[in-house]
């Protein structure tokens, strides 16, 4: 027997829903903009969501689509769409044109702007990025880290604090470092 995509899709949505329905929570949720939605906000989803405006969950484990998806709690997933808001940690792949994280982040985070207010473990790659403390890398056309521990790549680099490489035209280091500025390569270790 020949499996094709959808079929293998279906599989995977079907096993998603039995597993989310014996963690007592919702296995699909699909958000006009809220409260209009399947489900309450309260709700975690563990399984695919699918916000056509803007949709708000409790936590997610699976995939997240749409135009706005917002969490207050966990997720594990991978979030692709317009605006991500993350409040709690997220662990995952994250691709939207804004992220935007409150909560500790570990995975990939690709978009025209990356925000991640506490700490930021993996690979930061868009237009601008800006995190609190970021372990790994940073590279678009503006990286911003408090406390940087690898490599910033692009036009303008700003650590205040950084234990690696910044590679780019303008390279700021506000506390130690080579130079405090230096175009092309700064570093301090």
């Amino acid at each position: 027997m020949k499996l094709n995509l959808k079929s293998l899709l279906l599989i995977g949505l079907l096993a998603l829903s039995i597993a989310g329905t014996a963690a007592a929570s919702t296995p699909i949720q699909l958000a006009l903009f809220n409260p209009i939605q399947l489900k309450p906000e309260s709700e975690s989803v563990e399984g695919l969501r699918l916000s056509l405006i803007y949709g708000k969950n409790a936590s997610l484990t699976g995939l997240d689509w749409g135009l706005v998806s917002h969490t207050t709690g966990e997720v594990i997933a991978l979030q692709w769409g317009g605006v991500g808001i993350s409040e709690g940690k997220f662990t995952g792949i994250q691709n939207n044109f804004i992220n935007y994280d409150k909560g500790d982040f570990v995975g990939l985070q690709w978009g025209f702007v990356n925000y991640t207010k506490a700490d930021f473990l993996g690979l930061q790659g868009g237009g601008f990025n800006i995190s609190k403390t970021t372990t790994g890398v940073q590279y678009g056309f503006i990286n911003y880290g408090e406390n940087v521990t690898g490599v910033q790549l692009g036009f303008i680099n700003y650590a205040q604090r950084l234990k690696g490489v910044q590679v780019g035209l303008g390279n700021i280091i506000t506390n130690g470092g080579f130079m405090p500025i230096f175009p092309f390569v700064n570093f301090s270790f």
